[in-house]
């Protein structure tokens, strides 16, 4: 089939790689986000997508707005079958209804649980033990289509996003295929999304999301960390300065005498002591500085034994 791909990041890429590479069905147009301004010396940044793109010499298209005519035209007239959208803006009804197979998108959960734009971290977050990929028909809401084809994984007890977001690339792009495959075929029925008593939405992170309370149980602790990390990273404050934390494991071996809401420093680990339970932080980035070990992180602090959490304050 003539295929038209939508998307933006490296989770993008993987598909858009797999169609053109290993399968049968052709890539007619690309579309991705315009270039921009990013990090600290604002130097203009190319999305994952259309560096792919451009490699394989692909048919590009980066409209600033999705409803504009010359858009919409230059769409139409690259005569595709079916548009397949990865990790993209959502598209207005005059997009996504112009080929005749229909749109599909691929999502990182399995819906209906998990619509939003975040779907990996917030399942690990809610402490999920499988989530998947989904294809769906794109219809006027939000990730609330007719289900095409899913796929599961499971989420390990010590996984981070950064993993599962991997093991999902690769699932999904497969999936993509299957879906094209299936749907040139008309070997495949939609189906409503199904109705459940409880829905987990994954809207976008904000900073005050990603912060660490430490008066919650140990498991939701461990859940927030590494279903934040390593991107955009759980973080707390530790004397008075904001620290990321990057990896940390639920402590089975520990000194007893503990004090909670502090950040002891040992010979070779860190520990937090919280309601039931002692969390040690294996990984850390302090403002300013560069991720650490917890060992290099307590050999900056030399002669220090623990530090204050959410305070000003430090003991030696």
């Amino acid at each position: 089939m003539r295929v038209v791909f939508m998307g933006t990041p490296e989770f993008a890429k993987a598909s858009l790689q797999e169609i053109h590479e290993n399968s049968l069905h052709e890539i007619v147009g690309v579309v991705t986000v315009p270039d921009k301004p990013a990090g600290r010396g604002q130097k203009i940044q190319q999305s994952a997508v259309k560096q792919y793109a451009e490699e394989k010499k692909l048919p590009l298209l980066q409209p600033e707005k999705l409803r504009d005519k010359n858009f919409i035209e230059a769409l139409k007239k690259l005569d595709a079958d079916v548009f397949v959208v990865v990790a993209f803006r959502m598209l207005p009804q005059v997009v996504w209804s112009i080929p005749p197979k229909g749109t599909f998108n691929l999502h990182g959960s399995l819906l209906p649980q998990y619509r939003g734009a975040a779907p990996i971290n917030w399942a690990i977050m809610n402490g999920e033990k499988e989530t998947g990929v989904t294809t769906f028909l794109i219809d006027e809401k939000i990730d609330t289509g007719k289900i095409l084809l899913t796929d599961k994984v499971a989420i390990g007890v010590d996984d981070n996003v950064g993993k599962i977001h991997d093991e999902l690339m690769n699932l999904g792009k497969k999936l993509v295929v299957e879906t094209l495959d299936a749907l040139e075929k008309d070997s495949i029925t939609s189906y409503p999304q199904p109705l459940e008593k409880e829905l987990h939405h994954a809207p976008k992170l904000y900073k005050d999301d990603c912060r660490i309370d430490w008066s919650w149980k140990l498991e939701k602790i461990h859940n927030h960390v590494r279903g934040l990390s390593p991107y955009p990273a759980a973080w707390t404050m530790i004397n008075g300065k904001s620290a990321k934390i990057l990896a940390g494991k639920i402590a089975q071996d520990f000194p007893e005498d503990l004090s909670k809401n502090v950040l002891h420093l040992t010979k070779n680990n860190l520990f937090v002591r919280v309601e039931n339970g002692v969390y040690e932080i294996l990984e850390i980035q302090p403002q300013g500085k560069r991720k650490m070990s917890a060992k290099d992180f307590i050999n900056g602090n030399q002669n220090v034994s623990w530090l204050a959490l959410d305070l000003s304050l430090i003991h030696i």
